[in-house]
């Protein structure tokens, strides 16, 4: 008997699927690939995967994350709903992905890079001009490229991939014996620079010399498509995941890698994400798919390991290990990713299992690893990371902060685009908001860096304690208690392009206060362990999503940050794909990369004590230590001061 199927159209992309009776309409946009945000990996315990019928119906399973007014107009949780019709499906503006993110990724400030690296990429292209085969001369095909190279560049000593030698013949003879021949120069773990012919092509194609850099980010996929001749950017684009319809972390997507095929699924999905990035670049850039020669990849190490076919069970079981820590280049298209087969594809190596190829893609482009300067280095995002050192030793340590510096897990929040809240402010007086979002579009959530405005905001105010809870005694009709407990309305619905009330929930705000202490904690658990204070850093490097947006004052003054001078401080954006694009300048970056993982030295928080300790003391507002932030102790005294003068006036 063959089991029923139904059309399901998912707006505004009109993609279509056919999808089996009883299966979910999370599934059914999977089967489509369209992506819905899913923190919790489809369990029902987040809210985020909420889309609308606009026609048809679906069986549902109850859920305390839909009120009874949005039920009413048609709203469903995408992991509950299971499918009995033909259906139109609209998924939700939080959930669709623009390319504002990446206007501020594009630049690495100059107070902070990499030095002293000679232009050399890795791919170099050479144009032969050979003498044809003659009864006289009848060397093997393979014999006449090497004693060209020998002979015009004197090169010589060249391994050389099969697929070469397959396709050599019909190229040599196609228009003359003019022919182009690609060479990967490949730095080894052992420091061994590993030269061998790649390609071999018809005529002279120097002109077309590409690479990609990738960094492979737990919500977001970001890439470039670079120009090698002349050391330029091309384009940018980025997409989210499609792993994250799985879960918003690490840790749940380990966990799903154990379910049947369950890794098999998951290294599709991220193929999927850096597949539709090249598309999209190419298409911008009219580049042919062919000419791609090289591709660079960052991420954290679960994220590498996935990419690569690799289980990584053993990283979320004590006593943590990767399957390896620097892994040789790879064909591309052997991993699905669609380029030619002689592409080779470039993964960073890590440090520990929670501490991996991005951290070490940006600390070498930051130029950390090169100076003197006692530095923090922070990446602000789903995975924390941090490093202390200097060009002679350096710490690092991974901080479980969970996805809502990106904006998951809270009831409004979405990451850093269009419409996305980025900014907020408060009249001490009325209570009333003053709210700026990405693009200047009306809001239709609020991302990390609007979330740290707003609780600092509240804070100064007095509108929430230092506990994170809302004084309800105030007189503000945004002060009201919602589903979810006491909320404040950011912005109405009148005023939304969602058409309902962008809220901050008292759970919302835990949830920030346990990112930023684990973020906190993180720091001082390290810095203790090497014998500084946070006073001692004569310079902070911010990396991460939230680039150029994320408020220094503001993200102090929660105790995210450490109290020192706020000059210390600088961004460089997505350091990790400025360091994945950095290798493909330079095979002296690549050996930066080398030397950086090797020098680092790691701190395993999740068992340790002192961190759990430091991070109870941080989940306060900013800390329970005062002394720790004296410039906000000093803020909330005038506030404190200002009020009692208000009210014996």
């Amino acid at each position: 008997m063959s089991i029923k199927k139904y059309r399901v159209i998912f707006l505004p992309e009109n993609l279509e699927v056919q999808i089996e009776k009883g299966n979910t309409l999370l599934e059914a946009a999977l089967a489509a690939g369209v992506h819905i945000n899913a923190s919790c990996g489809g369990t029902g315990v987040c809210g985020t995967c909420k889309v609308k019928i606009v026609s048809g119906d679906v069986e549902n399973e109850p859920s305390q994350k839909l009120t009874k007014a949005e039920f009413a107009k048609g709203y469903r949780l995408a992991c509950h709903s299971h499918i009995i019709s033909d259906l139109t499906v609209g998924i939700l503006p939080e959930s669709r992905l623009d390319n504002a993110i990446q206007a501020r990724e594009n630049a690495l400030l100059a107070r902070v890079s990499t030095l002293n690296w000679k232009y050399s990429p890795p791919i170099q292209k050479y144009y032969l001009e050979l003498p044809s085969a003659t009864i006289d001369d009848n060397t093997s095909d393979i014999s006449r490229i090497r004693r060209g190279l020998k002979q015009q560049f004197d090169l010589e000593g060249l391994l050389i991939d099969f697929d070469v030698i397959k396709k050599a013949p019909q190229v040599l003879r196609e228009l003359g014996f003019k022919i182009t021949i690609t060479i990967l120069n490949a730095l080894e773990q052992d420091d061994t620079c590993l030269r061998r012919i790649i390609n071999v092509e018809a005529g002279d194609t120097r002109e077309h010399l590409y690479a990609l850099a990738v960094d492979i980010g737990t919500t977001t996929v970001c890439s470039q498509l670079l120009d090698l001749n002349r050391g330029k950017i091309l384009a940018n684009t980025i997409v989210f995941n499609k792993q994250i319809s799985y879960g918003s972390d690490v840790i749940t997507r380990i966990a799903y890698t154990q379910k049947p095929e369950g890794l098999l699924k998951l290294q599709k999905l991220v193929v999927d994400s850096i597949n539709e990035t090249i598309d999209n670049l190419l298409i911008t850039c009219n580049v042919d798919r062919n000419d791609i020669s090289y591709i660079s990849a960052a991420g954290n190490t679960v994220m590498q390991q996935i990419l690569l076919g690799l289980d990584p069970k053993y990283i979320r079981l004590s006593p943590y290990t990767p399957t390896a820590n620097f892994i040789p280049l790879v064909k591309a298209a052997e991993q699905g990713i669609n380029v030619g087969n002689q592409v080779y594809l470039y993964t960073f190596p890590s440090v520990s299992s929670y501490v991996g190829g991005d951290i070490v893609s940006g600390v070498v482009a930051s130029g950390m690893y090169q100076r003197n300067k006692l530095t923090l280095y922070m990446d602000l995002g789903t995975n924390g990371e941090i490093v202390i050192g200097n060009s002679d030793w350096m710490v690092t340590a991974s901080c479980s902060a969970g996805p809502a510096f990106e904006g998951g897990g809270i009831k409004c929040g979405m990451v850093a685009m269009n419409g996305a809240i980025q900014d907020f402010a408060i009249d001490p007086k009325t209570l009333e908001p003053e709210i700026k979002t990405i693009g200047d579009a009306k809001p239709r959530g609020i991302c990390g860096s609007g979330l740290i405005s707003a609780i600092a905001g509240f804070m100064l105010a007095g509108v929430i304690g230092q506990n994170g809870k809302y004084n309800n005694q105030l007189k503000s009709k945004r002060i009201r208690e919602g589903t979810d407990g006491w909320e404040y309305v950011l912005a109405w619905a009148k005023e939304t392009q969602i058409g309902q009330d962008i809220v901050l929930t008292e759970i919302d705000i835990d949830n920030l206060i346990r990112a930023k202490a684990a973020m906190y904690a993180g720091c001082d658990t390290v810095s203790r362990s090497v014998n500084i204070a946070c006073a001692d850093f004569k310079q902070v490097i911010l990396a991460g999503n939230f680039g150029s947006s994320l408020n220094i004052e503001n993200a102090i003054t929660i105790g995210l940050l450490p109290d020192i001078p706020r000059d210390r401080f600088v961004f460089i954006g997505n350091g990790s794909l400025s360091g994945a694009r950095l290798v493909n300048y330079s095979q002296d970056i690549s050996q930066a990369t080398l030397r950086v993982a090797r020098m680092m030295t790691n701190i395993e928080l999740s068992e340790n004590n002192e961190f759990n300790q430091n991070y109870i003391a941080a989940m306060f507002l900013p800390h329970t230590d005062e002394q720790a932030f004296p410039s906000v102790t000093k803020a909330l005294g005038n506030h404190i001061n200002s009020i009692q003068k208000s009210e014996g006036g």
